[in-house]
């Protein structure tokens, strides 16, 4: 497909990127000591002398070597540290290198880790309500999540729960944007074609490519191209481009698919345990919420960087075909998709109250943003 055709069918149904109001925040001058926040009254209250001195490691579920999802909790431990001058250290650990990769809520749950980066829907075997920090299928995007989550009570309805249920409190701190559908050894022309199928999909997409027949796997990043180099899999999601092309998923599979209505808009969260969150000076949760909105900025404004160019690399390359799924499985799939949260709504009272809250959100805004935003977007594209 030549690139210009490609784009112009990708961007017909483009809708959303992220756009957040900006964290007041500036790196230090230096010396490693003075750091300006843009809030006179924290900066001066973050330089007292008896605030207390921490060390502590975030462990996170993501592999060294992608810069930007590791990075955005490189950035979040990066902020907390230089905003306060040093004396509340905290360091990202790649994942594996505390606890193992989808182990980050129980690890912080127990008291194993002091703080933990992840995906929230890693969790749905804990409660299948943790699936609304990440995404859901046919959901947000990431404007429209990270406008439910601080503006339409979304946060505040998942940090009682979490609260309540895992003895966590959590915080918005990256998000990717819309994904890619994943890597296919196999072209995928109609429904049929699912039929066992094995592929890695974790979270409330994975229920449904169940629903639909696929036989699913959930696997590390670290773990996917070995899995399709092998055929141990026949298909694979990971995030986009940019992501996708450092794993060098393109030498190993023909077919790339699009889009991702699994996660339209997912977040990643910082999690630390509440009775430590609790015993925090005032000053040190201001700087941790701040850092966590810096590293939710600065992730989506990355991605959003770098997956354009990588996308036209892998177009040029001419080894892979990039295609969208056919309509009978997006239909399908979105069909399954609201069955499954009915299905977990009537199991769970959190995930109904949640759920409705965020229909009801996702109504409005999808109203508002499919007449100006997702119509400019559409013809933009066709120029």
């Amino acid at each position: 497909m030549e690139r210009r055709d490609f784009l112009k069918l990708a961007g017909a149904g483009a809708a959303g990127a992220l756009v957040l109001g900006a964290c007041s925040t500036s790196d230090d001058d230096g010396d490693g000591q003075v750091v300006t926040t843009g809030d006179a009254n924290l900066d001066s209250a973050l330089q007292a002398d008896d605030l207390p001195e921490f060390n502590w490691e975030m462990a996170t579920s993501w592999p060294g070597s992608p810069d930007t999802i590791f990075g955005g909790a490189e950035v979040f431990a990066d902020r907390v540290t230089k905003m306060t001058g040093g004396r509340f250290k905290m360091t990202a650990k790649a994942g594996g290198e505390l606890v193992p990769r989808f182990d980050i809520l129980p690890s912080v749950q127990n008291g194993t880790v002091q703080a933990g980066h992840t995906a929230s829907y890693y969790y749905l075997g804990m409660a299948q309500v943790t699936a609304f920090g990440t995404a859901l299928p046919f959901g947000l995007t990431a404007r429209q999540q990270n406008a439910w989550l601080y503006e339409g009570g979304g946060l505040d309805m998942m940090q009682d729960i979490y609260r309540e249920r895992f003895g966590v409190i959590q915080f918005p701190a990256g998000n990717t944007g819309v994904q890619m559908g994943g890597w296919f050894n196999r072209e995928i022309r109609s429904l049929s074609d699912l039929e066992g199928l094995r592929m890695r999909i974790p979270g409330l997409g994975g229920q449904v490519m169940e629903k639909l027949g696929v036989t699913v796997q959930v696997l590390p990043g670290s773990d996917i191209f070995q899995a399709l180099q092998t055929n141990a899999i026949d298909a694979a999601e990971w995030v986009g481009p940019h992501d996708d092309a450092k794993l060098d998923f393109q030498s190993v599979s023909d077919f790339y698919y699009f889009p991702g209505w699994w996660e339209p808009g997912p977040s990643l969260e910082v999690q630390l345990p509440v009775d430590a969150w609790d015993g925090l000076p005032e000053e040190y949760k201001a700087v941790i919420e701040t850092a966590a909105k810096q590293a939710n900025v600065d992730m989506m404004a990355t991605y959003d960087a770098l997956n354009p160019p990588a996308l036209a690399e892998i177009v040029d390359s001419g080894d892979v075909q990039i295609l969208p799924f056919p309509e009978d499985v997006m239909r399908a799939a979105e069909d399954a998709s609201f069955e499954l949260f009915e299905e977990n709504a009537a199991a769970d009272n959190d995930f109904r109250s949640v759920l409705d809250n965020w229909t009801a959100f996702r109504s409005g805004i999808r109203a508002w943003h499919s007449l100006a935003e997702a119509t400019y977007l559409a013809y933009e594209s066709q120029r």
